[in-house]
């Protein structure tokens, strides 16, 4: 079999984002946001929870990306968003002891949800069996993001190489990528990195050497993507992991 990046080159490896690309975080996170609306807002109807889903994913004041840049510990983050969704929709403050309580039954939800996308087994086995290198890099941490491969089944055939405490910063920076590259064993320009993100996936990996891959699952996405955006991306564009193999042009041997 073969396969090759958007330059030519034949691929070594594929590295994978983890949420929203081969876990259904988006999902679980709507599970765990129901579970909290039933405790802590709960005049707030059923059918305002797909709201509560959109505000929590949008992090509008990037309390996230503060944390995968150093700025921000991962509880100040959560915290910090979890008082900003109250405010919103009508929450008590969460002090620490609040926050700490809020967090269990956020956390107990959230994990209970983790399962792996359906297209993502099927697209992982076919790149390790074109002789493709496999491995994972997340703007998570490592040992929370192990667990989550663990629960969605994937574990074994997509180690987690890279987390946002590994260098104590995560993506866009292009060192994160170009450290899972080291460990994969693979040569940036010969590697491929895939997530459901276009700038801080797909583009960050394009400007750190590698091939660019932005999964665009149908549904809402987290931020708003023009054409534009994506035409000027130079990244190759699929809508599931089922495309992965075709778009890396892998055929199977005659």
């Amino acid at each position: 079999m073969t396969a090759r990046t958007d330059a030519g080159s034949a691929v070594d490896g594929v590295l994978f984002d983890i949420d929203d690309t081969l876990v259904d975080t988006r999902a679980a996170f709507a599970s765990a946001l129901a579970v909290v609306a039933g405790r802590y807002l709960p005049d707030l109807p059923a059918g305002r929870h797909a709201e509560l889903l959109a505000h929590w994913r949008a992090d509008a004041a990037d309390h996230y990306g503060r944390y995968t840049r150093g700025e921000a510990t991962y509880r100040e983050q959560r915290m910090s968003r979890a008082n900003a969704m109250h405010t919103e929709f009508g929450g008590p403050a969460l002090d620490d002891a609040g926050f700490d309580a809020w967090d269990a039954v956020f956390e107990d939800g959230f994990q209970a949800a983790w399962s792996a996308h359906d297209d993502a087994a099927v697209a992982v086995a076919e790149l390790l069996a074109a002789g493709i290198a496999v491995g994972a890099l997340s703007n998570a941490a490592s040992a929370y993001q192990t667990l989550k491969l663990e629960r969605a089944g994937l574990l074994d055939s997509v180690p987690l190489l890279v987390g946002v405490d590994t260098l104590g910063f995560g993506k866009p920076d292009p060192r994160v990528f170009v450290e899972a590259c080291r460990r994969l064993g693979t040569d940036p320009a010969r590697t491929v990195y895939v997530g459901d993100e276009l700038d801080v996936d797909a583009v960050a990996a394009r400007r750190a050497g590698m091939t660019g891959v932005w999964l665009d699952r149908p549904g809402p996405r987290r931020v708003p993507v023009t054409d534009a955006d994506v035409a000027a991306s130079g990244v190759v564009v699929i809508h599931g992991l089922a495309e992965l193999p075709a778009a890396l042009g892998i055929e199977a041997a005659a």
